[in-house]
This record gives structure tokens, C-alpha cells and sequence, in this order.
């Protein structure tokens, strides 16, 4: 299978919508409640969200093809939280769910942490759902560690991520 990861572009909105949606369909159905995900995943309201950030041109978007059908979408900015000022962060990372566990969001999270580095930052933070089991055990397969910062979202809690970043490389824990 050929893998090509690049930046997200202009025309790119609809297609990062349905990843978005469809990823949180399959992922959330258990943590969130109905409703809260019926809204979340509201395909038009997500697309209007991308084209705003590629018009705007904020954040760091990506997209994975495989043997050219989009699969895999991420963002990274600066953290978002004036707590976390001057560290990244690590915003969304979505992939359609029929190609779950065949390594392709661990390609998109590497080629994100190397931009990361290659930006100047030396920590990268992300928030999850506490409930995401595969996605907590995901991310500390790649090295990062679970914080015990909490705050609520939607109808449930969110948990902090965090990595520092060392050469390029080279990877350490907090």
C-alpha cells in the first residue's frame, strides 16, 4: 500500500470534515451521549470549520492518502491554552474507522511530532476524552505521558497528554 502524508490545501475542507465526523462516529459513540454526538459529527458544521482554517490558514493540517483515498487527517498548532503557552499542541488526529490498527495513524503522529520539532518547539500537549481508551493506550505507545491535568468537555471530562521532544529522533517522556 502507498502512503503519502501532506499538508492540508484549499479544497481539502469537505474531505477533512468527513474524516473528522466519521472517526468520531465510530470512536465516540460509547462516551459521548447521543445527542452531543449527533452534533459534533454534523458533516456541513465541520466543513464550514475547515474552510475557515484554510482560508484563514491557521494551523498545521495534514492528510494521509493510502494508495490515494484520504484516510488519516491531523492538526497541530500552539497550545491553545495560556497555561501551555510556548509548547505545541497536538489538536485533532482522525482516521476513518476500516483502516483502524494497520499502523497509519502512527505514521501521520510521527510526521507530525517531526514537524513539531522542526518548528522549535521541545514539548508537544493534547487533550483526550478519559474514557478513550484506544486512544490514550495509542498515544502512550508513542511516548507520551498522562498528566493527572483534567477538565470537563461536552458532557464528560478530558484528560492532558504531554511529550517533550529532544534531537530530532530522539524522543523522551516527561
Amino acid at each position: 500500500m502507498t502512503v503519502i502524508i501532506r499538508k492540508v490545501r484549499q479544497g481539502d475542507a469537505d474531505t477533512l470534515a468527513y474524516i473528522q465526523t466519521e472517526s468520531w462516529k465510530a470512536a465516540f459513540s460509547d462516551i459521548l451521549d447521543a445527542e452531543t454526538l449527533r452534533k459534533c459529527t454534523n458533516i456541513d458544521r465541520a466543513a464550514a470549520m475547515y474552510q475557515n482554517l484554510l482560508i484563514e490558514n491557521k494551523g498545521n493540517g495534514y492528510i494521509l492518502l493510502a494508495d490515494g483515498k484520504p484516510h488519516c487527517i491531523a492538526y497541530w498548532d500552539a497550545a491553545r491554552d495560556a497555561e501551555f503557552a510556548g509548547k505545541a499542541e497536538l489538536i485533532c488526529i482522525h482516521s476513518l474507522p476500516d483502516n483502524w490498527h494497520k499502523g497509519y495513524g502512527s505514521q501521520m503522529m510521527d510526521r507530525v511530532l517531526e514537524d513539531i520539532m522542526k518548528a522549535g518547539y521541545s514539548e508537544v500537549v493534547l487533550w483526550v476524552f478519559r474514557d478513550n481508551k484506544r486512544a490514550r493506550a495509542f498515544y502512550e505507545a508513542k511516548g507520551f505521558s498522562f498528566t493527572n491535568i483534567s477538565k470537563p468537555a461536552f458532557d464528560t471530562e478530558e484528560v492532558l497528554y504531554s511529550k517533550e521532544t529532544t534531537r530530532m529522533g530522539e524522543e523522551r517522556t516527561l
